[in-house]
């Protein structure tokens, strides 16, 4: 069956971010209404969509406050949307913080609170404990971003230098019933992990918090040490009575949305295979593993034949040594590119369903055969690019960007890589 590799995968990306539409699965999860007030609070790339789904099917009177990030607002009319700084905390966030805060206490066992948890929380949601402050939190998180730690290593610190994360919003709001509809970014769906559980129950402790500074060589001044090492940073642990009366639903993941681009690949009569959702490592490195199994679908037809379409998520990490731009899709599609070297079977797609590739104005890009030829002949090195983490100004400089605009949702990233005949 004949299809445009671009378009496909192209539409395989529409799929797998339209899945996790807040329009589409925020209304089948909104709980009864209560006999109090319903008050709404909630933290993420996604927040305002969700927050004007959640207006837009509500049965009786509202409230609240959600900060998302800059240019992910949304309309809503009672609840207020508030945009922060992404991925590093700003004075905006920390105000919207302190007043989702407020907003949750006092209120009594017939009142609701219906938080809307997405991915970015845990820098938008920016409410430092007492001792610690924002510039502290700024400059731990400006480098725990270019250190290569995992997304849960950096919430584990997060969640510990935090006065809202970790359980503690839920516990503010006891002894009101709390519903939190959460949309996955993280590999394996934890809800501690995600916004860095500002409603969940938190396993890790201070002293891992610690260990990951120490690990990754992250000076920290000694307001932030004495911190962690004092009792008020531990977080909600498992069985806290104030997180009794507390739900909280997943409603959007990225294997979903890996199953709707699926859908597509069938449909076009190419066979999908979903490697795995929750895919994490250096952007390089993983590139590398999937080079090779496309290459060896291409030679040996395993493990599918051609045509097929390989596909993965999760969120691989960059170690940042050069001084260009581009986020860890730019990054992944670069190496790929560099591995495969002008393949003539194999095109592919790595783009973040919010939108957003990093802090770029794209969200990925698109990778064909003849991609590093057409860069060669207008001065243009792939290599080169690579060893200065410029993915964006490489595949920027041959028109192969892939730009949205925000989505306002988040599962993640979305890689797609067609292996044809």
């Amino acid at each position: 069956m004949a299809f445009d590799p671009r378009q496909l995968l192209l539409n395989m990306f529409d799929a797998a971010v339209g899945a996790a539409s807040p329009e589409r699965c925020v209304p089948p999860h909104l709980p009864p209404r209560p006999a109090g007030r319903t008050i709404v609070v909630g933290a993420g790339k996604a927040a305002g969509a969700m927050a004007k789904a959640v207006e837009d099917h509500w049965p009786g009177p509202i409230e609240g406050l959600v900060v998302t990030r800059y240019g992910h607002g949304a309309p809503c009319r009672a609840i207020e949307v508030v945009e922060a700084g992404h991925p590093v905390p700003d004075a905006a966030g920390r105000e919207a913080a302190e007043r989702i805060l407020s907003m949750v206490q006092g209120l009594t066992a017939d009142d609701l609170v219906l938080c809307l948890i997405s991915g970015g929380g845990s820098s938008l949601l920016a409410l430092p404990a007492p001792g610690v402050s924002l510039t502290d939190k700024q400059a731990i998180n400006k480098a725990l971003l270019k250190s290569g730690a995992t997304i849960s290593e950096m919430n584990c610190v997060r969640k510990h230098l935090s006065a809202i994360k970790g359980g503690r919003l839920a516990a503010a709001a006891a002894p009101a019933r709390v519903v939190a509809l959460m949309i996955s970014d993280v590999p394996g769906d934890d809800p501690c992990v995600i916004a860095s559980g500002p409603t969940v129950a938190d396993p890790t402790t201070a002293a891992e918090a610690l260990a990951i500074l120490r690990k990754y060589a992250i000076a920290a001044p000694d307001n932030v040490l004495a911190h962690l090492g004092s009792p008020q940073a531990e977080t909600l642990k498992p069985g806290d009575p104030r997180l009794a009366g507390v739900a909280n639903v997943m409603i959007a993941t990225p294997q979903s949305s890996l199953e709707a681009a699926a859908a597509v690949a069938r449909s076009a009569g190419a066979t999908p295979l979903i490697l795995a959702n929750a895919i994490e490592g250096e952007a390089r490195d993983v590139a590398l593993v999937h080079a090779a199994i496309a290459r060896q679908s291409y030679d040996f037809d395993q493990p599918l034949a051609p045509p097929c379409v390989l596909i993965s998520g999760g969120e691989t990490t960059v170690t940042v040594r050069g001084t260009g731009r581009g986020g860890r899709n730019a990054e992944f599609l670069l190496a790929l590119a560099v591995a495969l070297d002008g393949h003539p079977g194999i095109h592919a797609l790595a783009a973040d369903t919010d939108g957003i590739d990093g802090t770029e104005d794209n969200a990925g890009a698109v990778l064909a055969p003849d991609s590093i030829a057409r860069a060669a002949a207008i001065g243009v090195g792939a290599k080169a690019r690579l060893a200065d983490n410029d993915g964006y100004g490489f595949f920027s400089a041959i028109g192969d960007l892939v730009v949205t605009g925000p989505t306002r949702t988040n599962v993640n990233d979305f890689r797609a890589i067609l292996v044809r005949c």
